[in-house]
Parts: structure tokens; C-alpha cells; sequence
């Protein structure tokens, strides 16, 4: 029987590592994975797993976002702290996070860019946060770069969320063709109801009214068979849709 229960751990290892490699986690999860399968299992589920669900997601940033209403400063200074006596790859790309939240994007973007000339500066979730940090400076060729990079790197990274992002890179940096090819692309391939929101988004800003309409027609459909808390989820970005048609001055 000890057997059959290690072998079982041994598989959720597997498992998970699996899951780290297509998704692009970094490679310590493997070490950490087969030196000790149960209670790596364990964490990697907690910590990588679990979030990386749509709900999870949304779920930790409530979470964080009450404990920075009580404590706005409270991530800036722990990551600045953690840098400051330990400064680890892992600790500076945590307090350029840190930086990027509390609106400081340039010093944010110096540290990123220290971050992607480390040991781990092909990791996707860097490279992710870095084009974030170069969006918000206003700096749309350097975030293209990035995130062009994350999806020749690690295409199955995230792939719905990159590719809208590279549109809205593309768009920010007045590249309209790409931008449109990268949101027809993400509609075509994942078209999930944030995919088609955002393609709705960038057609009514762009006066691309027949497309809206159309994008919108396939998501009123979607919403007819929504559960309660499929509308609780997703009332923030009905809400942006509806603006931006009153916005337009078009008729869905």
C-alpha cells in the first residue's frame, strides 16, 4: 500500500509538471515537483493551478484589492523590504510588480528590464508584466517587442490573454491592420465572452460599426444562457459595453 500511495503522488507530480511546461511556469516548479511530489503537488495546486482559472483570478485580485484598501502601501513596502535584503531575481521582479501597481511605471520598467537580462528573463509572466509596465509609459513598440516575444516563446502561455493584448499593444502604437488581425485572430480562435467584449471594444472606438454589431449580436446570444453568477462575474465589462455604446452613438 505505501507503494500505491507514492506511486499516486508521483502521478499528480507528473501531472503538474506537465502543466508547468505547457504553460510556460518557471522551471523551478519541476525541482521542486519530483523532490518532494505530495507536498509539492500541494503547493503548485494552490499557488499556480487554482489561480489560473478565470474565477480564481478575479477572485485573488477582490482579495488583494480589499487588503490594499485598508493598506495601500502594504505589497510596495514588503517588496521593497524582501529586495532590499535579499535582492533575488525573484525578489526584484516582485517589487517591480510592487512598483507597476503603485503607478510608478518607469522605475517599474527599469527593474523589469534588469529582471529580462537575468537567468530568467525568457519567462513568460515576466515578459508579460514588463509590456504592461512599457504600455503604461507610453512606450508601444518596446511592449509589442515583448509580448511578440511571449507568443514565439511560449505559445501556449496564456495564449487568449497575450493575443489581446498584442491588439491592444498594436492599437495603442496607431498600428490599426495588426491591431485588428491580433482581435480578429483571439475572436476567431478563443472567442470567449472577454475576447468578443474587447474585439467590440476596439470596432465601436475605430467606427467599425457592422463588425460591433455583429460581435455583439453573438454575445447578447451567450448572455441568454449566463447563470446568476455568470452576470455577477461578468457585470464590469457589460457595464464597459454598454458605455461604449452610448459612447458610439450607434445602435447595437
Amino acid at each position: 500500500m505505501p507503494f500505491l500511495g507514492l506511486g499516486i503522488h508521483l502521478l499528480f507530480a507528473v501531472f503538474f509538471a506537465v502543466h508547468a511546461v505547457k504553460t510556460g511556469r518557471q522551471m523551478y516548479w519541476l525541482i521542486i515537483l519530483f523532490s518532494f511530489p505530495l507536498l509539492g503537488s500541494i503547493v503548485y495546486f494552490l499557488v499556480e493551478y487554482m489561480p489560473s482559472t478565470r474565477i480564481e483570478r478575479q477572485a485573488a485580485q477582490g482579495a488583494k484589492a480589499i487588503a490594499r484598501a485598508f493598506d495601500p502601501g502594504r505589497d510596495l513596502r514588503e517588496a521593497s523590504t524582501a529586495f532590499e535584503v535579499a535582492p533575488t531575481a525573484d525578489n526584484q521582479q516582485r517589487f517591480a510588480a510592487a512598483l507597476l501597481e503603485a503607478g510608478r511605471a518607469t522605475e517599474a520598467s527599469e527593474h523589469f528590464e534588469q529582471c529580462l537580462a537575468g537567468p530568467f528573463g525568457n519567462e513568460p509572466d515576466l515578459r508579460l508584466m514588463a509590456a504592461r509596465a512599457e504600455l503604461t509609459r507610453q512606450r508601444f513598440g518596446r511592449a509589442v517587442e515583448l509580448i511578440r516575444m511571449v507568443r514565439r516563446d511560449s505559445p501556449a502561455y496564456r495564449p487568449a490573454d497575450v493575443t489581446v493584448l498584442l491588439a491592444q499593444a498594436y492599437w495603442a502604437d496607431g498600428n490599426l491592420p495588426a491591431a485588428s488581425a491580433m482581435y480578429a485572430e483571439a475572436t476567431k480562435q478563443y472567442g470567449d465572452f472577454d475576447v468578443r467584449a474587447e474585439h467590440v471594444l476596439f470596432a465601436l472606438e475605430t467606427g467599425d460599426f457592422d463588425k460591433a454589431r455583429a460581435l455583439q449580436r453573438d454575445i447578447d446570444i451567450s448572455m441568454k444562457a449566463w447563470t446568476r453568477h455568470s452576470r455577477k462575474l461578468n457585470k464590469a465589462m457589460v457595464s464597459r459595453l454598454a458605455a461604449a455604446w452610448v459612447k458610439s452613438g450607434a445602435q447595437p
